[in-house]
């Protein structure tokens, strides 16, 4: 996706161009919102990434100029401001979602993909890696002519990493998808169904690759 990003803090700014170019995508950086809106105006962007607190135009004034001109782009609000009143009127002036400082900048780039799926009407449902292609809504996973038999945490444990693909999971973001209903879980349990996953990927679907200490990237 080509994304416009408008911060103009440097260092975030060059830690979302890496982060959002490692991801795949095609990331054009301003730092202020004059810059911002002449790009809008000469380039089709996927979705916009907004920083609310910028030094010349108000970030809300941008986001409203946009949606009063016509453009449906997805934007994501990015502020330091924690008011529910601030959120309430970001989210009211038309953006698609909003995220307070600080910030992961992979969740952050997984927002941006949730809106720019529901913005288009993509199929959210259907997630491919490789060969491998997951239906979320029927909780099914086929890998060329075949259906994996998943149990249940091992299916949980796809969802998350297929949605993750290329990056690493961390290990207690994946045990907490997985267990979310169960309040003690075994040491070694994650690696075991995480192992059960992988040679049911095998040999013909994507990878599932072990980070010590930091946890698992499927790699299609």
């Amino acid at each position: 996706m080509k994304i416009l990003v408008v911060e103009d803090d440097a260092p975030l700014r060059r830690s979302l161009d890496m982060t959002l170019k490692a991801a795949g995508h095609a990331p054009v950086c301003v730092d202020t919102g004059e810059a911002a809106l002449t790009a809008q105006a000469t380039t089709t962007f996927d979705a916009i990434i907004l920083d609310i607190g910028l030094p010349d135009i108000d970030g809300f004034d941008i986001l409203g100029r946009l949606r009063r001109a016509g453009s449906a782009t997805p934007v994501v609000v990015l502020t330091a401001r924690d008011a529910v009143r601030d959120r309430v009127a970001g989210l009211d002036m038309g953006a698609d979602d909003y995220v307070l400082k600080p910030f992961e900048p992979d969740e952050l780039v997984a927002r941006v993909r949730a809106v720019v799926r529901r913005k288009t009407g993509a199929a959210t449902d259907i997630l491919t890696a490789g060969a491998l292609t997951c239906d979320l809504a029927t909780g099914t996973a086929r890998i060329g002519g075949r259906t994996l038999d998943l149990r249940p945490k091992e299916w949980a444990a796809l969802k998350v990493l297929i949605g993750w693909q290329g990056r690493t999971v961390n290990r207690d973001l994946l045990a907490a998808e997985m267990f979310a209903d169960e309040s003690v879980v075994a040491p070694n349990v994650l690696d075991v169904h995480v192992g059960r996953l992988r040679r049911k990927l095998q040999p013909d679907g994507p990878r599932v690759a072990t980070l010590r200490g930091l946890g698992y990237r499927l790699d299609p």
